[in-house]
């Protein structure tokens, strides 16, 4: 599903993300109740993980890779896929999900840019791309460096 979605024909295969999602699954941070898969007609067309990811000594999580095969792009899948996992981990009393993606598009979900609230990126190149969402059990003050599961350092 992963290599379908972000394959190329000239690109590497598998594809990063391919790799990093089987990394992420062996990896002691994965949380099996926050991978969700999106279904349509008895066959799997996207996919969402979040695993664990900490700033400073507050677990949270680290959301990504997010897949839609390409002939359910552009459909609502991955918005669907989006609400899903943002609920879930609410439900699940997370205090927060952090990602690096464009703003524009994670900003109809609530994130914001990590540094407005105090979050340094991993990488400080990625500014207002990296991105955090508050949840309900969030801690009253939250701040300091982000740092993903283990695999995220190998990408």
């Amino acid at each position: 599903m992963t290599t379908a979605a972000f394959g190329q024909p000239d690109g590497p295969q598998p594809p990063p993300e391919t790799v990093l999602l089987q990394a992420l699954r062996g990896d002691p941070g994965w949380i099996e109740t926050l991978s969700l898969v999106a279904i349509r007609q008895e066959r799997v067309v996207g996919h969402v993980v979040c695993t664990r990811g900490w700033v400073g000594d507050v677990a949270g999580l680290g959301l990504g890779p997010i897949s839609v095969l390409p002939p359910h792009q552009r459909q609502g899948v991955g918005q669907a896929l989006m609400h899903a996992i943002v609920g879930a981990a609410d439900a699940a009393r997370e205090p927060f999900i952090a990602l690096l993606g464009d703003d524009h598009f994670y900003g109809r979900f609530g994130f914001t840019a990590a540094s407005s609230l105090g979050i340094d990126a991993p990488d400080p190149a990625w500014g207002a791309h990296f991105q955090v969402r508050l949840l309900t059990d969030r801690p009253a003050a939250l701040g300091g460096a982000f740092r993903y599961a283990a695999p995220f350092a190998d990408m």
